[in-house]
């Protein structure tokens, strides 16, 4: 695998740099999977420290050119950390500011507009537990109802309170977010978030009566073995590493 080396020209500790890495990677990675909308959506991560400052991408860059130096430190109030003048997206600043203030495990937040994530979001039943994946996402997703573009401080206390200590959250009428104690635990939790949304989509195709329904006490059979400690490791120590060789075999650029 190719080392994280970071530019002399940008002076930061290694564990930013790190970071900044992992965050660069998960760009990429939205990019690849086709869940990227053109410049329009984010993912950030805190900076280890007291400061609360987090990274961000600016607002002038496609997913698949993000790279770990190109990302925007900035503070709760939206303010450059650093000499960096690339602009950043005010419904970001909003939705981020608001989760990475709020909650202390919450250090990487992903938001996204997929269409089966959108579309998902629009239906009144929410998702519906009928496949594997969506049972080992739907037990951990909150709901936040649409107050228009997120770009009024005021909705980042409705939101937080919506997302309460839960991980992962449909959007109505707008997309899907995750949280997580990483980068790479985040991910993982929007990808069987996303690829959920995308089944069902699949699925009500054939018709919502045509629905072979769970039997009872499976989901959760399914909440208790895709929580805990287990569910950590797994991300960051056997999905992240391999997703970050498949990048390094066909998109290395994000390390830059």
């Amino acid at each position: 695998m190719a080392t994280a080396l970071q530019p002399a020209h940008l002076p930061m500790s290694d564990e930013e740099w790190a970071l900044r890495v992992d965050l660069a990677a998960a760009y990429r990675l939205v990019a690849l999977y086709g869940w990227d909308d053109l410049i329009f959506t984010h993912l950030s991560a805190r900076v280890p420290g007291p400061e609360h400052h987090f990274l961000i991408n600016p607002y002038t860059m496609m997913f698949e050119e993000i790279t770990a130096s190109s990302l925007v430190k900035i503070d709760l109030d939206g303010n450059p950390v650093g000499d960096d003048p690339a602009p950043v997206n005010r419904a970001g600043f909003v939705i981020h500011s608001a989760i990475h203030a709020a909650r202390e495990d919450a250090a990487a937040v992903l938001h996204l507009h997929t269409p089966h994530g959108q579309a998902v979001s629009a239906m009144k039943e929410g998702l519906l537990p009928h496949t594997q994946t969506a049972m080992i996402a739907g037990h951990d997703v909150a709901y936040h109802d649409f107050e228009g573009i997120a770009t009024e401080l005021d909705e980042r206390e409705r939101l937080v309170a919506d997302l309460g200590t839960r991980n992962t959250m449909i959007l109505r009428n707008h997309g899907t977010l995750a949280v997580g104690a990483s980068v790479a635990q985040a991910f993982l939790r929007m990808y069987f978030l996303e690829r959920a949304c995308e089944a069902q989509i699949l699925m009500l195709s054939a018709g919502r009566d045509a629905l072979n329904d769970p039997n009872h006490g499976v989901a959760a059979k399914v909440e208790q073995q895709s929580t805990g400690q287990g569910m950590a490791l797994l991300a960051q120590r056997l999905a992240w590493p391999a997703l970050l060789r498949k990048l390094d075999r066909i998109d290395p650029g994000f390390r830059n």
